[in-house]
């Protein structure tokens, strides 16, 4: 007896496990934090990216957090009406451990080949008094922003979320939305001839219906 099949394709199921803030970030994967600035820098950060501090505790570069506290903190002095927090997906290219105060790479550690600086938390560095994880990005291309985390204000947090959306689509994969400075080859669906992409959350063809007895 023949049945027919309506479905080929494939839907991806996402890994929700998270890094701890204690676990050191592992080189060339790709990790969700925070970062905290003035509400009247947000939309420039969507549409043009971050801007690297010229100095601070590891040197040049975005400083993010993997928590979300850490970035609520920023900037300082500031009142929280005028500040945002926004959630990134941040690709940490190589990374170097930073732990004590005036260790011998603090902030010459891109000099030396690492892409991303990272403090744990409880680290022995003196000018960290809140005890909370810390990173240092270099190349604020690693960085995107995905989202907002925190506003006060609903009216700028709906707009700004609906720029993000916007940033995203425009400049991310036209099939997976994944941001385009991430490498991805497309490729034709063996059945229906559809422009795939491999990061495509979900895939259904909408070619013949498959029979017992063709496979």
């Amino acid at each position: 007896m023949e049945r027919g099949v309506f479905f080929c394709g494939w839907k991806a199921v996402t890994d929700r496990k998270s890094l701890s803030e204690n676990q050191e970030p592992k080189s060339g994967r790709v990790y969700t934090m925070y970062h905290g600035t003035h509400l009247s820098n947000a939309k420039t950060i969507i549409n043009e990216g971050f801007e690297p501090s010229k100095t601070g505790m590891l040197g040049r570069g975005v400083y993010v957090s993997r928590n979300i506290k850490k970035a609520k903190c920023y900037p300082l002095n500031t009142d929280k009406n005028d500040k945002v927090v926004f959630k990134l997906k941040v690709r940490v290219g190589k990374v170097k451990k930073i732990d004590c105060d005036n260790h011998e790479l603090q902030k010459s550690w891109h000099e030396n080949g690492y892409d991303c600086a990272w403090v744990p938390p409880h680290s022995n560095i003196s000018s960290i008094k809140s005890g909370r994880e810390e990173d240092c990005v270099w190349d604020p291309k690693r960085i995107t922003v995905i989202d907002v985390a925190c506003c006060v204000d609903d009216a700028k947090r709906k707009e700004l979320r609906r720029m993000i959306r916007s940033k995203l689509k425009t400049e991310g994969c036209s099939l997976c939305h994944v941001n385009a400075s991430d490498s991805h080859d497309i490729e034709r669906c063996w059945e229906c001839q559809e422009d795939i992409c491999p990061f495509q959350s979900k895939h259904v063809c909408k070619g013949r219906k498959f029979r017992e007895g063709d496979m």
